[in-house]
């Protein structure tokens, strides 16, 4: 499905003049008059972004981003601040938005801003994905696999897993080769970037 961007702004007059710029960049747009309208649009699970006001009523740009980050949704934000809104603009990165432009926004800076959500979006999409994907074959371990992993992602030889396992080394190459097999890793760096993965999730 091709991304969607999202436009939150009270003002009727800016709404009408994103939408038809994005239109003309070949972007998908839908526009809000509130946040109350969009949150109740049916927006979770597209893939997008999320543009917004930082000034409005009811529900601000801010209030915004922080319910998204309450509901756990990975749509990127970029804020629009009015002159001198500058330090809420501020308390919005530290949030966890992509950016901040200034009214009146500069065309440019929009769409480069846009692309770089969108990008953002998609890394952290594939990340989040590969974090399921090392979960799903991890809970297929045995115990004492899962064991025999964790020691062989901190970079244990097989001598000293056998000694903090009390097993033998033999077991312990048994052991290892079937996290290998398991974890379908083709080396053990991509064993250990499965491992790091799933912790983050």
């Amino acid at each position: 499905m091709a991304p969607v961007i999202f436009v939150v702004d009270d003002d009727s007059d800016v709404r009408e003049s994103m939408r038809a710029l994005l239109e003309a960049s070949g972007f998908l747009a839908e526009t809000f008059a509130s946040a109350g309208s969009f949150l109740g649009s049916g927006w979770n699970g597209r893939a997008g972004c999320l543009i917004a006001d930082v000034r409005m009523p009811d529900m601000d740009g801010l209030e915004l981003q922080e319910e998204l980050v309450r509901r756990k949704a990975s749509l990127p934000v970029i804020i629009m601040t009015g002159h001198g809104d500058v330090p809420l603009a501020v308390r919005a990165m530290k949030a966890g938005a992509i950016d901040f432009l200034e009214k009146p926004v500069d065309d440019g800076l929009l769409i480069d801003s846009i692309r770089r959500a969108l990008d953002a979006a998609a890394s952290t999409a594939s990340a989040s994905a590969e974090a399921e994907e090392a979960l799903s074959r991890i809970a297929a371990l045995t115990d004492r696999e899962r064991q025999v992993m964790d020691l062989m992602a901190a970079g244990r030889p097989n001598k000293i897993i056998a000694y903090e396992l009390d097993i033998s080394p033999r077991t312990v190459e048994i052991h290892r080769a079937r996290v290998m097999e398991k974890m379908r890793a083709k080396s053990l760096a991509e064993l250990v970037r499965m491992v790091v993965a799933a912790r983050e999730r």
